[in-house]
């Protein structure tokens, strides 16, 4: 049996056991998803989508396409010319089931492209780019809200063990030297604390 589904703004044909490479999704390597914009399954045509249907894949990786090269040659007004690359950022699919019907009850996660998703939803299927952040982890205060601390001087005290605003009250200024602590850093701390 075969489906049309659509993704990305195309439309792919595809069966149980097919390898696809679609616009970027928001998933992670070895995540199962669900696309639920199916056009058609076997001889059932939908107006304009089957109600009910839905494909399974599961993903094999995140890729880039080939390099495309646009180049831009004016051969008059000064010879200006113009060179670009770009590489297009793909998702590697492997097409496990297609379901005619009872899609919505199977609780897989519904397929999103990369670039309408929220925020969190990218974060959470890229952990590679969530653990570079410097978000404050559970039980711990947002230390770039004292002023003049920023990310970055953020990230040296939770590598030295300063996460919460009581921590960072308790430090002397002279005798820590993991990062240089500023003494308006621990004044504000102390405010914060209470």
């Amino acid at each position: 049996m075969f489906a049309v589904l659509k993704t990305g703004g195309k439309q792919y044909k595809v069966q149980s056991g097919d390898v696809l490479r679609v616009e970027k999704l928001a998933a992670a390597a070895g995540e199962k998803i669900q696309f639920n914009e199916i056009l058609m399954v076997g001889s059932t045509i939908g107006a304009p989508l089957v109600a009910g249907a839905g494909v399974q894949a599961e993903v094999i990786d995140q890729i880039k396409g080939e390099k495309l090269i646009h180049y831009v040659k004016r051969r008059r007004k000064h010879s200006s010319q113009r060179k670009k690359g770009h590489r297009q950022q793909l998702t590697l699919l492997r097409i496990t089931d297609i379901l005619e019907a009872g899609a919505d009850a199977t609780g897989v996660k519904a397929a999103i492209g990369a670039g309408s998703a929220p925020k969190a939803a990218v974060e959470a299927a890229a952990p590679k780019k969530a653990a570079k952040a410097a978000a404050p982890a559970a039980g711990s205060d947002d230390l770039t809200t004292i002023t003049g601390v920023g990310p970055a001087a953020a990230k040296k005290l939770v590598e030295a063990g300063i996460t919460t605003f009581a921590q960072l009250a308790s430090v002397d200024v002279e005798t820590f030297d993991a990062v240089k602590v500023k003494p308006e850093w621990v004044e504000q701390a102390k405010e914060l604390a209470k």
